[in-house]
């Protein structure tokens, strides 16, 4: 049995059992791919997968067994390279993150900045997408950490820890009507178009249920993924904004006024989300800490591991 077949195995799984792409990704040939997967079968003495001619149709019930523990011997295996490099080279290496504009907007610059400055030979990349595209990059191994709202914690594949807690509040230009309220409600937001994020991100989800509560029906015109584009329409006049209180700076916003929307929204949680049984190079719990300094790397540990560790944020 060698590394090499378990990857084969593996990699025509994750393409969705096409061999060729398989191939293709792993720069061999599609015959030798088949090839090793054949040997591993019969030196295991079961059939990995169900073929309909040359073609691979399902994954076997054996086979799905085989497939999982082939997953877990290539991560360990990548593991060993990882403390490997750790030992002999503390201070260089790469951090991919993944994360949603809103975070590597306005919530990550000054951690980044402070971590390029104490890890200047870490070559740090951001990796930007929706909660669900941010957490299937870690999965995948395209990226080592996931930066985004609870959804990320619904993702069995990883382990999350909550890092900071952050509100939605709504954005107008400056003479707009709805500045003029005593009070800030759900029915008054409601009398105008609304500007908003789109449905994949988890904050969107409690917008609705504010409204739902009320029994209205907002009208939402736009929605984007990416909190400048909801300011920049907003400042056009096509609506009114419900973004992330975060991504409001009055020096830098001046054609907007932001109203404090606390008592209308839940708030929404960040969270850091890693592979069970990733091993963390030193340089990346200390960008954890730096985000969030309540993970410490025992606190990390400790969940990695499966313990139970409550936060008060």
């Amino acid at each position: 049995m060698k590394l090499q077949q378990l990857r084969y195995l593996c990699e025509v799984a994750k393409q969705g059992l096409n061999v060729s792409a398989a191939a293709e990704k792993l720069y061999t040939s599609q015959p030798g791919v088949s090839k090793q997967i054949r040997l591993l079968e019969e030196e295991l003495g079961i059939d990995i997968f169900v073929r309909n001619g040359k073609r691979v149709t399902e994954i076997t019930e054996p086979g799905k067994v085989i497939l999982a523990i082939a997953e877990r011997l290539l991560r360990e295996a990548e593991n060993l390279k990882l403390a490997g490099k750790d030992f002999s080279n503390e201070s260089s290496g790469s951090l991919v993150i993944a994360t949603t504009h809103t975070q590597a907007r306005y919530a990550l610059p000054q951690t980044v900045k402070a971590f390029v400055l104490r890890y200047p030979g870490v070559n740090l990349v951001l990796h930007q997408g929706n909660p669900t595209q941010v957490a299937q990059r870690v999965v995948s191994g395209e990226a080592d950490i996931a930066i985004a709202t609870e959804t990320i914690a619904e993702v069995k594949e990883l382990v999350s820890m909550p890092c900071h807690q952050w509100s939605h509040g709504i954005i107008t230009p400056p003479k707009h009507p709805l500045l003029k309220e005593k009070t800030l409600s759900l029915e008054a937001i409601a009398r105008y178009p609304i500007v908003t994020y789109d449905t994949a991100f988890a904050g969107r989800s409690r917008i609705n249920r504010a409204f739902e509560r009320k029994a209205l029906t907002p009208r939402v015109v736009l929605t984007a993924i990416d909190s400048d584009v909801i300011k920049t329409y907003v400042e056009l006049g096509l609506g009114i904004g419900i973004v992330a209180r975060m991504a409001f700076d009055p020096q830098s916003d001046k054609g907007l006024r932001m109203l404090n929307a606390d008592h209308l929204f839940e708030s929404s949680t960040t969270r850091i989300g890693l592979r069970h049984g990733a091993y963390l190079r030193g340089y990346v719990y200390e960008f954890i800490h730096l985000f969030a300094p309540h993970l410490t790397r025992d606190v990390v540990d400790t969940t990695l591991r499966g313990g139970g560790v409550d936060f008060e944020l």
